[in-house]
């Protein structure tokens, strides 16, 4: 929403919920920008945590020097349960408030936009949201930040585990983060050649499944690999192995579990300008008077959404034309 245009003098900027790959190049982005347009930057460790803890620093242009190529955050993120009642947010304002602190960036994922709303809308306290997470679950953008990281440690891991696969004509199941979302699991397994891939949005049948890998057997594939989004309703990967090994016992079946090596490493090319380009209008949205709004990208273009509409509709990732191809390319 667009408020009355306030002097903003004090921007702070933390991260919260779990870490993606381009949190660093987002957080060095919003310090500079801020710094250029006059205003001074306060940086607060772990997130919503570190509001009610008081633990706050000032930042500077080189504070965020070589950090661009980091995983991670140097700001540190927690989950914090005390920031949901009351008290803990009265708390928080306080330490805000104490700071100096005129206006917020928040980055991370739909429980630091929920909990950036709410908090927002108590204390009428200037904030604009990032999404950072390698799921590519929020609304309002059409990338998250980490995302495209994600998939290439993902694809990089197939095309290993393709390799032993064919020494040993074995058949993996492969784990996939995602959460309830099935947007690297689709990806990753076209890009990664898979011959079967289980989604959260979609039901697939063991029954199915079996039917999928016996054509890929008939055709005398060396190898085979299914990704199993961790959200699919079968089960995780190791239960769906499981179960296919107890119908279909010709498989020498094989489960890796990716884990959070996911969230981990430099961030890619494509999330270090994601990144920057979000940070950099997050903070001039804030100095025009755009508040409670979470920045994203549509086609090319970086945009806003009021935070109650970006946490209020649920839209479908999954596109369509990628189900049928990742279905045609398994033949």
């Amino acid at each position: 929403m667009i408020n009355r245009v306030r002097e903003i003098t004090r921007i702070g900027v933390f991260t919260s919920g779990g870490d993606s790959p381009g949190m660093n190049a987002a957080i060095r982005a919003a310090v500079r920008t801020a710094i250029y347009k006059g205003k001074k930057v306060t940086g607060i460790y772990h997130g919503y945590q570190g509001m009610i803890d008081n633990s706050m620093f000032d930042m500077d242009s080189p504070s965020v020097s070589s950090i661009i190529q980091q995983g991670g955050t140097i700001l540190k993120t927690a989950r914090c349960m005390e920031f949901k009642t009351v008290e803990g947010r009265a708390k928080a304002y306080e330490n805000v408030k104490a700071a100096g602190i005129d206006a917020l960036v928040a980055i991370g994922g739909d429980g630091t936009f929920t909990g950036a709303e709410i908090f927002s809308r108590e204390y009428d306290i200037p904030m604009m949201c990032i999404p950072g997470t390698i799921d590519n679950d929020l609304n309002g953008t059409d990338l998250t930040i980490g995302y495209d990281t994600a998939n290439n440690t993902v694809i990089e891991a197939i095309d290993k585990i393709r390799d032993t696969a064919a020494s040993h004509n074995r058949l993996f199941f492969v784990e996939v983060m995602g959460r309830d979302s099935g947007c690297i699991a689709l990806n990753a397994g076209i890009a990664g050649g898979a011959e079967a891939i289980l989604l959260p949005e979609k039901d697939t049948a063991i029954e199915e499944l079996i039917d999928m890998l016996s054509q890929g057997a008939d055709s005398n594939k060396s190898s085979m690999i299914v990704i199993v989004a961790e959200g699919d309703k079968n089960g995780g990967a190791t239960d769906v192995a499981k179960r296919v090994k107890e119908k279909f016992d010709n498989f020498d079946t094989k489960v890796s579990i990716l884990g959070h090596l996911q969230r981990g490493g430099s961030p890619s090319s494509a999330d270090r300008v994601l990144a920057t380009r979000m940070g950099y209008y997050a903070v001039n949205e804030l100095l025009k008077g755009n508040s409670r709004a979470t920045v994203g990208i549509r086609g090319s273009e970086i945009v806003t959404t009021p935070l109650e509409e970006a946490l209020s509709k649920k839209e479908l990732k999954l596109n369509e034309d990628l189900v049928e191809i990742a279905k045609i390319m398994a033949i």
